[in-house]
């Protein structure tokens, strides 16, 4: 009798979303095993070429972040539409963003999450349809086996089988432009050019010291249904966009890579049906102007980890996942929709030029500046976690918790390093905790002093709030609870129940 491989969660798909998910999900104890169609992690095509602020500060909470520092450029290139957004002034460890190709990002990536935390991947697999049945999921895969799972994840892109198996809709808008982006060798070599015409942006560029370039040509899309305008671009197509644009072709030959995306944009109506969710592009697709498709879905990952960990242990009620959906859909929706206002405006023509030329002496305000850069770079996020067990007005709840610098009975530390096992932490300053939650499902640790804990903390585009007496930061680094002075266990042990477990809020 054949016997069917079990897992906890199955993760349809080995991009940084589903690796992402795979180390939430290691660090928390479960056991996942990622399904992934390439053979190897080579990245295909033009993907994203760096990340913004708080993806940085996420993989900081996880003790990776120097990793992608090191391969990478820090850069201040947050913008809106071109229109640059300096962040230097940001209270962050990280106020810039990164310049990194999404193949080095995976592969530091799976280095951590394949190598150290010993994350198991099928290769060479696709995930084919599925069955939800009372106590899990049977998953079919593309040679023919199947896997028993608790839950399924879809980080399986744009066109994810996963959504489309679930009955989940996607609803959005069709395309309006269509950009042809290439990696070629030349003859001639072009100095960097950047152009805005009525249909979008046109770019041409050296790679390097060498012969090769990179294309950007943006046309009105041509297709329908969803498809790519013109079918498969080719060579031809590289060269006709070049002389169209520049008059000269520059004996552009032997492409590394040539390919087209849309301003397709849509958003799954539903993070969840049932056993089955999405994370990532199979959630939500967008152009890619202004760089954040990469980081909001790892940041659905980082979500939605520890939560699908808590559950899957028995530790937290299914319910639990329905913030998820809750909490990440709002995000991406205003992603949504900065990105097709961005798209309008790379447009030229006098009208619109004259609303960019409005948006860029407007965008050179201060509080203008700080709430667009806040957006851009994800530093804003405030999830909505309602009135249950928070602190009843403090501005922290549902905010990142900023990284301080503190002072320990263990020795200096910083607030991100209590957070690289993944696990939830009640932070008190001088706060003797009554309801102290049982030690081995939150961490407990008394900040002796913090040279930031003065009054006031500093947060993006917020600016100062009041330093509360205890924080309950969940794994993610967002407060689910803050105390305030005089009555700082108010709501404690309701916060500990509801995003830990019953078993949380009882003493140790």
């Amino acid at each position: 009798m054949e016997t069917v491989e079990s897992h906890q969660v199955v993760i349809a798909g080995g991009g940084p979303t589903g690796l992402m998910l795979a180390a939430e999900l290691a660090l928390a104890g479960t056991d996942a095993v990622i399904v992934e169609r390439r053979a190897d992690q080579e990245v295909e095509g033009a993907r994203a070429g760096g990340v913004h602020s708080r993806t940085l500060e996420v993989w900081d909470q996880r003790g990776v972040a120097e990793q992608f520092l090191a391969a990478g450029k820090t850069m201040q290139i947050t913008g809106f539409a071109g229109i640059p957004l300096d962040m230097s002034d940001f209270p962050s460890r990280h106020p810039y963003s990164l310049a990194l190709r999404q193949g080095d990002i995976e592969r530091i990536l799976a280095g951590w999450v394949l190598d150290e935390l010993g994350v198991p991947i099928q290769r060479g697999r696709e995930v084919t349809g599925f069955t939800q049945e009372a106590g899990g999921v049977v998953v079919r895969l593309s040679d023919g086996p199947t896997l028993e799972a608790d839950y399924l994840v879809g980080c399986d892109g744009g066109r994810s089988l996963v959504r489309r198996a679930a009955g989940i809709g996607f609803p959005g808008w069709d395309p309006s432009v269509s950009s042809l982006i290439a990696e070629v060798e030349v003859d001639e070599r072009p100095e960097p050019s950047l152009r805005y015409t009525e249909e979008g942006t046109q770019a041409v560029g050296p790679i390097g010291d060498g012969s090769k370039v990179r294309v950007v040509v943006t046309e009105r899309y041509e297709g329908n249904g969803g498809g790519t305008a013109r079918g498969e671009p080719t060579l031809d197509d590289v060269r006709r966009a070049l002389v169209a644009h520049w008059g000269n072709d520059f004996g552009v030959h032997s492409p590394s890579w040539i390919s087209r995306f849309t301003d397709m944009t849509r958003q799954a109506e539903a993070y969840r049906a049932g056993r089955v969710l999405l994370a990532g592009d199979a959630a939500h697709i967008h152009y890619p102007v202004g760089g954040q498709g990469l980081g909001t879905g790892v940041q659905d990952a980082v979500n939605l980890g520890w939560k699908l960990a808590q559950v899957v242990k028995g530790v937290s009620p299914e319910t639990l996942l329905d913030t998820y959906h809750t909490e990440r859909h709002p995000v991406a929706a205003r992603v949504l929709q900065n990105t097709m206002a961005q798209t309008a405006l790379t447009r030229r023509d006098a009208r619109m030029d004259a609303l960019r030329g409005t948006m860029a002496e407007l965008l050179g305000m201060d509080e203008p500046r700080r709430r667009f850069a806040g957006m851009i770079s994800g530093l804003d996020i405030q999830y909505d976690l309602g009135p249950a067990g928070s602190s009843p007005g403090h501005p922290l709840v549902g905010r990142r918790m900023p990284d301080l610098d503190l002072a320990t009975a263990a020795g200096p530390r910083r607030v991100f390093e209590l957070l690289h096992e993944a696990r939830p932490v009640l932070l008190g300053f001088g706060t003797a905790f009554d309801s102290a939650p049982r030690a081995e499902q939150v961490r407990v640790v008394a900040a002796t002093h913090t040279l930031a804990h003065d009054g006031a903390w500093q947060l993006p585009v917020l600016g100062p709030v009041p330093a509360p007496e205890a924080v309950l930061i969940r794994p993610d680094g967002y407060v689910a609870w803050a105390g305030s002075a005089g009555s700082p266990e108010v709501g404690l042990r309701e916060a500990l129940g509801r995003w830990f477990g019953p078993g949380a809020a009882e003493a140790s």
